[in-house]
């Protein structure tokens, strides 16, 4: 059985990079040089409402290379790989190559 789990509201699904502890000549890298928190956007829900009753979209779209806070968000484990669930706002921004 397949799972999928869309986010509710201004939440965003969020696969954390590891990011590589060695290059591809063998070389070790030190922690403190690889120690970027980001991560991929998997899903992204549909937004908050204003009192208005309009939609407030969120941010960051699916695909997004995301910044993240050290501390918060919910673990969430989908058959053999976790996932994060972030509010919209707790997102620090986007990284663009």
């Amino acid at each position: 059985m397949a799972r999928r789990l869309i986010p509710t509201l201004n939440r965003v699904l969020v696969e954390k990079i590891i990011p590589p502890s060695k290059t591809t000549a063998g070389i070790l890298l030190p922690e403190a040089s690889t120690k970027l928190n980001s991560g991929k956007v998997i899903s992204v829900g549909p937004g908050l409402r204003s009192s208005e009753g309009n939609t407030i979209p969120p941010a960051v779209k699916e695909g997004d290379t995301v910044l993240l806070p050290e501390y918060g968000g919910t673990q969430v484990k989908l058959g053999e790989k976790e996932y994060v669930l972030y509010r919209d706002e707790d997102i620090l921004g986007t990284l663009h190559d």
